[in-house]
């Protein structure tokens, strides 16, 4: 009762969540990463409608006032975490140090 509780009241209010019923399968929450590989299964048929909301909103889900309110921009991809931006390193030169940084107005030939 508590699991369905949360399917028909709960679910409609989180940006990026979905249920797909599976007829005879124990409810469990599926994450998916964006490109939607599996990460991770948890079971929800031993927890209240109160620990399954707390855990989904742990996990980052974005919580709506209403089913159709909208979603701030920084939420549009939530619970998704931000990719870590990846700088090339820089070679270091010939006695060991970094070479300084640029700007194309100070580097002609660029």
């Amino acid at each position: 009762p508590q699991v369905k509780a949360f399917v028909t009241q709960d679910i409609p209010l989180y940006h990026n969540l979905e249920m797909k019923h599976l007829p005879g399968a124990d409810p469990e929450l599926v994450l998916l990463s964006l490109r939607y590989e599996e990460l991770e299964r948890i079971p929800l048929s031993d927890m209240t409608r109160e620990e399954i909301n707390q855990l989904v909103q742990e996990l980052g889900f974005y919580r709506k006032e209403t089913p159709d309110a909208p979603v701030p921009e920084e939420f549009q991809f939530a619970p998704a975490k931000p990719l870590p931006i990846l700088l090339p390193p820089q070679a270091p030169t010939t006695d060991g140090k970094t070479p300084p940084k640029w700007d194309k107005e100070e580097r002609p030939d660029l």
